[in-house]
């Protein structure tokens, strides 16, 4: 947005006021002062205007290590959501970037910024999410090679992207999507009536779940880590 009208929407100045404050040398972005009436304004930028401090926030990217029986979501009547887990001096405006089902633990990413996130979950990015899958029944031969072609969701009406299968063990195998339908990977074993018993996220995109954390705990990611999304 322009910075004449972040401040006309954001100051009780008219237009022409803001103009002329511009001109004194009275507004300054990121602490530098700003005359130029179109400069654009970014999300976090630190915006004063005549001496009032207008916006000073900061973006925050966390990684989350999400417990069982946690819910996905900022509030919920009844459970624990994964923002309770984060201190309050930070967790305003946060969201997440790919949900997790309750029982499903593993890598969760929550951020302030929209436009980051946005380009983790857009559908278009194909940002591959490996997960650790445990079955109640062996994982059949030919499962590698049907997850590979697809599998075609009714409900929806289509067939779900080309997803690679590594088989652990007999009843461990890991995942790699790069989608999020709802309940895709139980229903994707469910094509072999086999229940998922337990499902793990590891890693998004470039991004790997911090072994050093405990269920529950999160830490901030670091440069290299944001640059990779």
């Amino acid at each position: 947005m322009r910075i004449d009208r972040y401040l006309q929407l954001n100051t009780e100045y008219s237009l022409r006021q803001v103009r002329t404050l511009l001109l004194d040398g009275q507004v300054c972005i990121d602490d530098r002062v700003v005359r130029d009436p179109a400069r654009e304004v970014s999300r976090f930028a630190k915006v004063v205007c005549d001496g009032i401090v207008l916006n000073d926030s900061r973006p925050c990217y966390l990684m989350l290590y999400k417990p069982g029986g946690v819910v996905s979501a900022t509030e919920h009547p009844e459970h624990t959501t994964v923002i309770d887990l984060i201190p309050e001096s930070y967790r305003q405006d946060l969201h997440i970037a790919g949900r997790l089902d309750l029982n499903t633990t593993g890598l969760l990413i929550l951020t302030n910024d929209g436009h980051w996130s946005r380009r983790i979950t857009q559908p278009e990015s194909k940002v591959a999410k490996v997960y650790r899958v445990e079955t109640a029944q062996p994982v059949v031969d030919e499962a590698e090679a049907v997850f590979q072609q697809g599998i075609y969701f009714r409900y929806e009406n289509l067939t779900t992207l080309p997803a690679g299968l590594e088989r652990i063990s007999p009843r461990v195998s890991r995942l790699t999507l790069y989608e999020g339908r709802y309940h895709q990977v139980k229903r994707m074993f469910g094509y072999f009536a086999n229940e998922v018993t337990a499902l793990h996220r590891e890693s998004v995109g470039g991004l790997v779940l911090d072994p050093g954390l405990e269920p529950g705990e999160h830490r901030h990611l670091t440069e290299e880590e944001i640059g990779l999304f």
